[in-house]
């Protein structure tokens, strides 16, 4: 009898040990996405296609990060005209049809006081795919404006990571 107790007790010790382990090692994801995950980024005047739902995108990340966005800031950043291309996955026959939207645009970062590019029209992309019913007009355009907008948001971030990951401007 003493043997099958040693067995649950090995069993239970295993079983605990995983389970902590599995909590502990979930947490740590947690805890490295968190705190000071961006660094500040200095001054940023915002130029090229300002007037774009891109830019004013950036803009807003940018100052929820509290990073000061100024005509006159010792950094530019200079945007592309965001483009936004399509492509239809699959057959033509269906009746819903996937597809795929990338929006990209060209940034360069430039120091005001020396004209000196740290980054010069470098390409930012994103993409995403979604489902589209033909039969269904109003519901396709919807979903067409909605992924651009997730899209324009997405973009916005991958260019403040660009920027934070540029040692330059540090």
């Amino acid at each position: 009898m003493k043997p099958s107790q040693q067995v649950t007790r090995r069993r239970f010790l295993a079983t605990s040990i995983a389970a902590s382990a599995a909590v502990l090692l979930s947490g740590c994801g947690f805890r490295l996405r968190g705190l000071d995950s961006m660094p500040r980024l200095p001054a940023l005047s915002i130029e090229g296609d300002d007037k774009s739902a891109l830019a004013q995108q950036l803009r807003i990340r940018l100052l929820q990060q509290s990073t000061e966005v100024s005509d006159g800031a010792p950094w530019r950043v200079t945007l592309g005209s965001p483009a936004l291309r399509q492509r239809r996955i699959g057959s033509e026959g269906r009746a819903s049809q996937e597809h795929e939207l990338t929006l990209s645009t060209s940034l360069s970062v430039q120091q005001r006081e020396n004209n000196a590019y740290v980054l010069n029209n470098a390409t930012v992309t994103t993409s995403t795919r979604i489902r589209v019913s033909d039969d269904d007009l109003l519901n396709r355009e919807t979903l067409f404006q909605e992924a651009e907008q997730t899209l324009t948001r997405q973009l916005a971030e991958r260019i403040i990571e660009r920027l934070a990951n540029l040692e330059a401007i540090q």
